[in-house]
């Protein structure tokens, strides 16, 4: 009599290296993985049940973007922001940020901004009111994300996006400080209504302006954000 083979669960695909990227540098930026922490090659290969060659691969490209250390004989680490590497940062998003301010009321129809007036009016607002930091953090992401893809630039997008791995932590600690959240979304809600109008030069000063701010936020309090 023939038997029936039990059949074996099947084994999770091992995540692509953009995946296994988007992971780790959720987890620096959120800071489950903090300055100073190892990355070992061989946890992360026994915990993802990827290649060590993909392994290799993403820690490359978090040591590329400024994420992680590589010291020989050592291994990586996760790298740590220093107060004039913070400061020089923030005066690079002042350029970038409002020039994609800009290229996106440029190249975007003005009434394509209305959705995102109305969302960081009364509903942002009032979850901003009700301290709901995490939402809204997440609803800047949504603006972010907008103001560059409106951009239509992606040597752009590519330098953004590296600055945003780098900064994001700081974002979020800096949007907990007193009345920092009801300051900036005035000033994000002032730079919405440029973009709707379809001024590029004032939307350019108004995202130039919002950086800066926070920038004297964070000269205020760095010894608490970083």
């Amino acid at each position: 009599m023939s038997t029936i083979r039990e059949s074996q669960p099947k084994r999770a695909k091992a995540p692509s290296a953009d995946e296994l990227l988007a992971v780790l540098r959720d987890r620096i930026a959120n800071h489950d993985l903090t300055p100073g922490s190892k990355l070992r090659e061989r946890d992360l290969v026994e915990e993802f049940e990827a290649p060590r060659a993909r392994i290799r691969e993403v820690l490359g490209a978090l040591a590329e973007r400024g994420l992680i250390e590589r010291i020989p004989n050592r291994g990586a680490i996760v790298a740590r922001l220093d107060l004039d590497q913070a400061f020089d940062l923030f005066d690079i998003r002042q350029v970038l940020e409002a020039l994609s301010a800009r290229l996106a009321t440029e190249k975007q129809a003005p009434e394509s901004w209305q959705d995102l007036v109305e969302l960081f009016g009364e509903p942002t607002e009032a979850i901003v009111e009700a301290g709901d930091l995490e939402e809204y953090i997440k609803r800047l992401g949504v603006l972010r994300k907008r103001m560059i893809e409106g951009a239509e630039n992606p040597i752009l997008e590519e330098l953004l996006n590296g600055l945003y791995d780098r900064t994001r932590v700081l974002i979020q600690r800096l949007v907990m400080l007193p009345g920092r959240a009801r300051q900036g979304l005035a000033q994000h809600q002032r730079t919405l209504a440029a973009m709707r109008r379809g001024d590029a030069t004032e939307a350019e000063r108004l995202q130039r302006e919002n950086i800066r701010s926070a920038r004297d936020s964070f000269q205020q309090y760095h010894k608490f954000v970083l």
